[in-house]
């Protein structure tokens, strides 16, 4: 069975003219803000931005809709695409999708970016010692994102590769960076997040937040069990530079069906702990 985050259902449908005026609105603000900012780049983006989970393939009415653009537009910067090899069209349905050469800016950062090559060892050695999932997860604004994950052969859940976001505010990657960081840009971080239940055993609410902050920072790790996936269970350590700065977290998921609750903590933190101060000294 595959876990979904429990909120999905209750996700008010976006119609296409909402989706437009908010695309259209955040363009505005931030041409109003940045005068160098080019915005047929963002556009440019933006299109490629609207395909996804449930978006594999889309009319190019659908873009214009999703991208918050009209047909004209939308038409312009779909060929343009279509010529730089980012997208591709289906000769009968006429539908486009993206191409595979969407994945080169993220195999280039991926190949560049010297936390992931450090961390790769360590956390290949977590994999076998715990015989779980291991991840390694960076904060990009509110969110975390999975930039390196071993998957263990008893994950049922298929759903998070890497690319994958997620709220920090209920992950316990998240809260492991949010720990290590000054407690005011934590919370800053927090306020500017959309705080939502997404299970009944999310902690959302600020001052509880606040709270599971200061016990990550106090004890080293933190923990979350089904705060966004029903059944799952993990356990992170920041990654930090040597003035002590969060650059990501090493997590370690596992499934509450093979463990039992008040057993996650005691197994696997030491060793997300010991791979995270590992590979913080390692990077240093």
């Amino acid at each position: 069975m595959r876990a979904k985050s429990a909120d999905a259902a209750r996700t008010p449908k976006q119609t296409p003219t909402s989706a437009r005026a908010k695309a259209n609105g955040g363009t505005e603000r931030a041409r109003a803000d940045d005068p160098l900012m080019v915005g047929s780049v963002e556009k440019a983006f933006r299109v490629l931005g609207v395909f996804g989970k449930g978006h594999a393939t889309l009319s190019l009415s659908q873009v214009a809709d999703l991208a918050g653009m009209d047909l004209s537009a939308a038409q312009r910067f779909t060929h343009t695409l279509l010529k730089l090899g980012y997208l591709r069209k289906d000769a009968a349905t006429r539908r486009l999708e993206l191409s595979p050469r969407t994945l080169d800016a993220g195999a280039h950062f991926l190949a560049a970016n010297p936390l992931v090559n450090t961390a790769m060892p360590y956390l290949m050695h977590l994999s076998k010692q715990t015989e779980e999932t291991v991840n390694l997860t960076l904060l990009d604004g509110v969110e975390i994102v999975f930039v390196s994950r071993f998957m263990s052969r008893h994950m049922l859940n298929t759903d998070v590769v890497i690319g994958t976001r997620m709220p920090a505010y209920c992950t316990a990657p998240g809260r492991a960076i949010l720990s290590r960081l000054p407690e005011d840009e934590a919370m800053a971080i927090i306020d500017a997040s959309h705080l939502v239940a997404h299970t009944r055993n999310t902690t959302w609410r600020r001052a509880e937040l606040l709270e599971r902050v200061r016990q990550a920072r106090r004890q080293g790790f933190e923990t979350q069990f089904q705060e966004f996936i029903l059944g799952d269970a993990s356990v992170a350590a920041a990654v930090v530079d040597a003035s002590g700065r969060p650059r990501g977290a090493v997590n370690v998921a596992a499934s509450l069906s093979r463990y039992p609750f008040e057993e996650i903590a005691d197994r696997f933190a030491p060793l997300a702990v010991a791979a995270a101060h590992a590979i913080s000294k390692a990077g240093a």
